[in-house]
């Protein structure tokens, strides 16, 4: 009964897969021109995803970045050149989507405030420790608070020499 079952299941199995083997297509490529393809990928590895903002528009996955692909593949098939699309892209999204902005005066924050930044993340932790170094006092032992430390090192260091051979 249970051989009976198992080689009916493994029968219904085998014939789903073949099935799908048999139905199975090939990948439909994703423009009908191979160079119209590169030209997109180009382009679109040079373009940030605005979605996902640390991904490129050719690695991403989500349906603005390929709402965008597709509008790159039109303006490509419309005879656009890379440089008008992109500049169609930054005039629809702004600087922001290109993965290097040019510098110019509306970009210079981009460019340069992660210095900015770290610069002021270093001088405000030298002001602290300045500040905190200045709270402590400094103080000067005389002679006799010496002479107590030492005698109270020895007798700490003869304490432990006599613990350890107990």
């Amino acid at each position: 009964m249970l051989t009976k079952f198992i080689s009916s299941f493994l029968l219904a199995l085998a014939i789903a897969v073949a099935v799908n083997v048999a139905t199975a297509k090939d990948a439909v490529p994703l423009a009908d021109d191979p160079v119209t393809e590169q030209r997109l990928i180009a382009i679109s590895e040079e373009m940030r995803c605005l979605v996902c903002q640390n991904e490129s528009l050719a690695g991403s996955r989500s349906d603005l970045a390929n709402d965008l692909r597709a509008e790159i593949r039109i303006l490509i098939k419309e005879g656009k050149t890379d440089e008008q699309i992109r500049n169609f892209m930054v005039d629809r999204y702004g600087d922001f989507v290109l993965y290097r902005p040019p510098v110019k005066p509306i970009t210079w924050l981009l460019w340069i405030g992660p210095f900015i930044i770290l610069l002021a993340g270093i001088i405000g932790l030298m002001v602290y420790l300045r500040r905190r170094n200045q709270s402590v006092p400094s103080a000067t032992l005389s002679d006799a608070d010496n002479r107590r430390i030492d005698a109270l090192l020895r007798g700490a260091k003869s304490s432990s020499i006599e613990n350890s051979n107990d």
